[in-house]
């Protein structure tokens, strides 16, 4: 049997979709940010930060917002090889498909984009580049330097932190836009603005600050942590409301079921 906590456990399934945006102070910021340099001319741009701090949400709402007035390209998932990678790269240059089996001349491209510097502008989003080759990285480094192609790339706070830290990628990233972890009022903003979004308004207001306090010792400010908890909390009230649901309150979310979930979660120890 379907119930309102069924759909609403779905609102926080972790997801970059345009639709999961949520606009707070600090992403309307960093957003901000991250439009206005694209106009400057700078060859790289660094989003910096721990997974689930919305990295991939930021780049899914620019290309969004941006596919229909500039080149702009969008690689959601990190392509490893080398090959497909620049094939990709070269498809969004002549705006159409190449042979699969096509090998990419790589001193070729460089020189093509050199010619028709000031002619055109090319933007790439790159998401996950702490999982691409440093000789991949170099690659795109190099097609940064022909200024035709711009890259804004997310990368993970803990992880190849090296790359960005040698010289010749100090020079080339002017822009770096570090994000954090939300804080304790941003985060009860987060989740309430997915709920009355979705018209839970009385749900939301079940939600009191100390439950927003409980949830954020938890997740920390975790975007992705904060979508995992409240998912696994409404699956919970799912359950109880198909077969308990005389136990349910209607005026208050339920502490124990706070533990239940974060007890599954592995926050705290049953």
């Amino acid at each position: 049997m379907n119930n309102k906590y069924g759909a609403l456990k779905n609102i926080f399934i972790d997801s970059v979709e345009k639709d999961s945006y949520v606009d707070l102070e600090s992403t309307s910021y960093n957003y901000k940010l991250l439009e206005s340099s694209l106009e400057k001319p700078l060859k790289m741009l660094l989003i910096f930060g721990r997974p689930g701090t919305g990295k991939s949400m930021l780049l899914n709402k620019l290309y969004h917002n941006l596919k229909e007035s500039r080149e702009i390209h969008y690689f959601e998932a990190p392509i490893l090889s080398e090959k497909e990678f620049l094939l990709r790269i070269l498809e969004a240059i002549f705006l159409q498909a190449v042979p699969k089996n096509m090998r990419v001349n790589f001193d070729a491209l460089l020189r093509y984009c050199q010619s028709i510097k000031g002619k055109k502008e090319i933007v790439f989003l790159l998401d996950e580049c702490q999982l691409y080759t440093e000789s991949l990285m170099e690659k795109i480094r190099l097609l940064s330097d022909t200024r035709t192609i711009k890259f804004v790339i997310t990368l993970h706070k803990t992880d190849n932190e090296e790359i960005i830290a040698k010289e010749h990628f100090k020079t080339r990233i002017w822009e770096v836009i570090e994000l954090t972890n939300a804080s304790e009022y941003e985060l009860e903003l987060y989740i309430r603005k997915k709920m009355i979004k979705k018209g839970f308004m009385e749900v939301s207001n079940m939600l009191r600050k100390k439950d927003f306090k409980y949830i954020h010792s938890h997740t920390l400010g975790n975007f992705r942590e904060t979508n995992k908890y409240l998912y696994t909390i409404f699956d919970i009230y799912e359950y109880y409301d198909e077969v308990e649901s005389h136990k349910l309150s209607t005026r208050k979310i339920s502490k124990k079921i706070l533990e239940m979930a974060a007890i599954r979660l592995g926050y705290i120890n049953g």
